[in-house]
């Protein structure tokens, strides 16, 4: 009864996190509800689901002397509460600091008009030459910094360079489509892959090389059939800043310092982790930590309230905090299901319905994932692929750390998501700051999106198939 009833409970937790703008209520309260029911019911129903006698019996014995626990229930409860979750927690933990300092170094550098080193040199106002430029940038933006941090600065940049609405929703659609493929094929470029990477299912050099070529398809494919329709100039919008805008404290040399260590940062969290073998979450405190030194020596001369605006600890009330509940709400409630066993159930359902034996059956699974992370959000999606199945070298390699279904996943579940607007985080975002309704999307860039995406898998599998890169 509880063992089904955790799964209801997911899936309506799932439907309020897909229908948050119907129902007016964040992702992230639905999310933390969602996890925590699914572990309150699991420990209640513990004695029911769990087999006391699969496990260890070092673990009921240490249980049993330090409570003086006899029963199967209270054992079953202690294991669940103070075991389980907090292997969990560990795992949990390590993403969500990884985002939290990857997210405050990217504020800071914003705080200080860092892309404004690359941005102010867009001068054209052709409608495809500014297309394929903000498109490219934005892809390999997201590969260094991440698709949601780089779907808000392009955003940002086309207010500045596009002053018609239905002209800035037709970039900022594309902009969804490029962020999404461009991070991907990065360990640090979309959480999907940032999980499988910290996992150990994927490795930083590996998931570059193999899907950097199919990602690129996935943009460059909507691109070749947008250009034709994309005829004339964009009118620019009439320059109105701010007077705060004149008063920014910052120099051009400071802002050049801090993009370069910033991006600097974020590049070295790979190489940190490949050469310490430390988890990610170190590395990238470690950026932080050198960024918000410099960022406090640069400024420390300056008045209080100048300093404020520019320090890590200003930054950090702009870091969105409902995005890392939202995560931490539904990574618990898909480990709750991975430790209760309703996704092994499933892996098992999958392998005899389709069978993940073979690399057709890998692929139609990878491609069923991408298209459903359009639905419902694609970090639910990969944390439950990650708890079906175990890094498994045998099985001709296929699940094997680097294999063919955690790199297909990383594309899969990093691209599917742009079919529709609500299926990624960055879409989300461009949604909310330019008001993009779910019906225009649907209309204008959800074909061009599945097209890129089939094609991009398309080139995957070929080059599986025939180049074995």
């Amino acid at each position: 009864m509880i063992y089904s009833l955790m799964v209801v409970i997911f899936v309506l937790g799932y439907l309020a996190i897909a229908l948050e703008h119907n129902i007016k209520i964040d992702k992230a309260a639905s999310a933390l509800i969602t996890g925590t029911l699914c572990w309150a019911l699991y420990v209640i129903g513990a004695e029911g689901i769990v087999d006391i006698n699969s496990l260890p019996h070092w673990l009921t014995d240490m249980f049993a002397e330090e409570n003086n626990i006899t029963d199967a229930h209270h054992v079953l409860t202690h294991y669940t509460a103070e075991f389980q979750i907090l292997e969990h927690l560990g795992e949990i933990a390590s993403i969500l600091f990884f985002l939290m300092g990857a997210m405050t170094i990217v504020e800071l550098v914003d705080a200080h008009e860092g892309f404004a080193v690359i941005t102010d040199r867009i001068k054209t106002t052709s409608r495809r030459k500014l297309l394929w430029i903000i498109c490219i940038l934005t892809f390999f933006f997201s590969a260094a910094l991440d698709n949601l941090t780089t779907s808000i600065v392009m955003v940002s940049l086309l207010k500045k360079l596009i002053d018609d609405q239905k002209d800035r929703w037709l970039f900022a659609g594309m902009v969804v489509i490029a962020a999404n493929a461009g991070g991907a094929w990065s360990p640090i470029g979309d959480v999907t892959t940032t999980m499988l990477w910290i996992g150990g299912q994927i490795t930083a050099g590996a998931v570059v090389v193999k899907l950097i070529i199919p990602s690129l398809f996935a943009l460059i494919i909507p691109l070749v059939v947008l250009t034709p329709r994309m005829k004339g100039n964009v009118k620019r919008p009439l320059k109105a800043e701010g007077k705060e805008h004149f008063v920014n404290p910052t120099t051009e040399r400071e802002r050049n310092i801090v993009f370069t260590v910033g991006v600097a940062g974020l590049l070295f969290v790979p190489i940190f982790k490949t050469y310490t073998h430390l988890p990610p979450f170190m590395g990238m405190m470690m950026s932080l930590g050198f960024l918000w030194m410099i960022t406090e020596i640069m400024h420390r001369s300056k008045n209080r309230e100048t300093k404020s605006k520019l320090s890590v600890i200003g930054v950090l009330r702009k870091i969105d905090t409902a995005s890392v509940l939202f995560f931490l709400g539904i990574l618990l409630a898909v480990a709750s299901l991975q430790s209760a066993g309703q996704l092994g159930d499933l892996a098992n359902s999958l392998d005899q319905s389709i069978g993940t034996n073979t690399e057709s059956g890998v692929y139609s699974i990878g491609i069923i994932i991408g298209l459903l992370s359009a639905i419902v959000d694609n970090v639910p999606l990969v944390a439950a692929s990650m708890g079906m199945y175990d890094i498994d070298p045998t099985l001709g390699g296929l699940f094997a750390s680097d294999g063919l279904f955690w790199e297909f996943l990383a594309y899969c579940a990093g691209t599917g998501g742009s079919a529709l607007i609500i299926g990624s985080a960055a879409g989300v975002a461009v949604m909310g700051l330019e008001n993009i309704s779910f019906g225009w999307y649907l209309k204008k860039i959800s074909i061009l999106a599945i097209i890129g995406y089939f094609a991009g898998a398309g080139v995957y599998i070929l080059q599986e198939t025939f180049f074995h890169l």
